[in-house]
């Protein structure tokens, strides 16, 4: 039975078009190490972290100016015409210049703030850890999703050239009288819908390859798929608790709760501030020149002036702003705490899951790969009996459907497996670019 060109077949062309233009081969493909630093030169998520991490670090330099000593220069002139009755009219001019300088002895609340502006910085590497590790787990699953969509397309392409030799086999069968007419059509309608999934999977592969392009910054991305045989090595160490105690200490996002905490108890004593004195240095000198005269004097002055001292502040009452302000701090401060062991928990329970993601991947793993070997056991076996008589032509068929769909899941598993490890040494907080180094060792060159 022949196809002939339909209405929907045109429909599809410019998708068609769109995944060649998208999967075409570039000259060279990428590793996953040579992704991850194309992005980090392009995702605008990583390129506002980045950015956000250099604006704290200036803010943090501004809080340290409270407890320094200021200065300033101060310049006038003023022309006077004056005219006073029957004196004659006349007119002076002065000119003032004054330099000051003050240093804080005692302000609790300039030092307090001092402080917080350096846990800023604290802050703002755990941010800028945060999303680099993001951006590592992010490329990477990017990556694998592509490799994983190209495996399920080739896979499909392969049943679908074996459910065509299987339709022509039941034909053959059918016009030589040896089979029915039902293998035929049981073989027609399996092409059909395998050609069904693999348009599908044609437009999966597309969107995913857009999604890595996006990502990276770049055109027709192709990564490098894993080399035969893959190795997946075992999680180390394989001991959950130690993995949790690792994400305690090293987590970025229980480090900006610890840091969000001691911000918060800083404020407070800003706030407890508001009831202490405070004490400054101060001290300027002025040069006064008169030309002309003054106004009680006839021809030119210059007066100099010199002062040093100190100022003394002490609050009395503040219409009972500072206690307020304490009492809020204060809840603030227990709100910081009670975030602080919040992220303890999640991170704890995120770590084990992610831990027991990965041993549970490699279990799939090694089951997978024994359902490979036993699929294709048994495809053998169909193929032999349906030769023989001893076998329909729909077992064949659902013997290969069942080898190709364990082969794209195997596939999917180990792509799991290795992105898994990833997400578990970001959820201990452990994640650097140089653990994509042990994957990109398994790419085939």
């Amino acid at each position: 039975m022949s196809r002939q060109p339909t209405a929907s077949n045109f429909r599809l062309l410019p998708m068609m078009l769109a995944l060649g233009a998208a999967c075409s081969v570039p000259a060279q493909a990428q590793s996953l190490v040579d992704l991850y630093t194309a992005a980090q030169g392009f995702d605008a998520i990583y390129q506002s972290a980045r950015a956000q991490f250099d604006a704290t670090m200036a803010k943090a330099d501004q809080a340290k100016a409270a407890i320094l000593p200021t200065a300033g220069l101060a310049i006038s002139a003023t022309n006077t015409n004056q005219e006073v009755q029957p004196t004659p009219a006349r007119s002076y001019g002065t000119q003032t210049g004054t330099i000051s300088a003050s240093q804080p002895l005692y302000r609790p609340a300039n030092w307090a703030s001092y402080a917080q502006g350096k846990k800023s910085v604290d802050l703002a590497q755990a941010q800028l850890a945060q999303a680099e590790q993001d951006l590592i787990v992010r490329v990477s699953q990017a990556y694998f999703d592509v490799l994983a969509s190209s495996d399920s397309l080739t896979f499909l392409k392969s049943q679908k050239t074996a459910v065509a030799e299987q339709l022509a086999s039941a034909k053959r069968n059918f016009e030589v009288g040896t089979s029915t007419i039902t293998d035929s059509r049981e073989a027609q309608a399996r092409y059909d819908l395998v050609l069904a999934q693999e348009l599908a999977a044609e437009n999966d592969l597309l969107v995913k390859s857009l999604a890595l392009n996006q990502l990276v910054g770049q055109q027709n991305v192709k990564p490098k798929p894993l080399k035969a045989p893959v190795v997946l090595s075992p999680v180390q160490p394989a001991d959950v608790d130690q993995w949790v105690t690792l994400s305690q200490a090293n987590n970025p996002s229980i480090q900006q709760a610890d840091v969000a905490l001691e911000v918060a108890r800083l404020e407070t004593q800003k706030a407890t501030a508001g009831h202490k004195p405070t004490l400054d240095l101060v001290g300027s000198y002025s040069a006064i020149n008169n030309s002309s005269g003054s106004s009680s004097s006839i021809g030119d002055s210059r007066v100099n002036v010199g002062t040093i001292g100190v100022n003394f502040n002490l609050p009395l009452f503040a219409g009972f702003s500072t206690q307020n302000r304490i009492r809020e701090t204060m809840s603030l401060e227990e709100k910081a705490r009670a975030d602080l062991e919040n992220a303890r928990r999640s991170v704890g329970q995120g770590t084990r899951t992610a831990y027991f993601g990965v041993q549970s991947g490699l279990a799939q793993v090694n089951a997978l790969q024994a359902a490979e070997a036993s699929s294709q056991s048994a495809l053998d076996a169909n193929k032999l009996g349906y030769q023989v008589g001893v076998r329909i032509n729909i077992d064949v068929l659902n013997s290969q459907s069942q080898l190709f769909d364990t082969k794209a899941k195997l596939a999917k598993a180990r792509y799991d497996v290795l992105v898994g490890g990833l997400k578990l040494r970001q959820a201990s907080g452990t994640l650097k670019a140089d653990d994509l180094q042990p994957i990109n060792s398994q790419l085939a060159q």
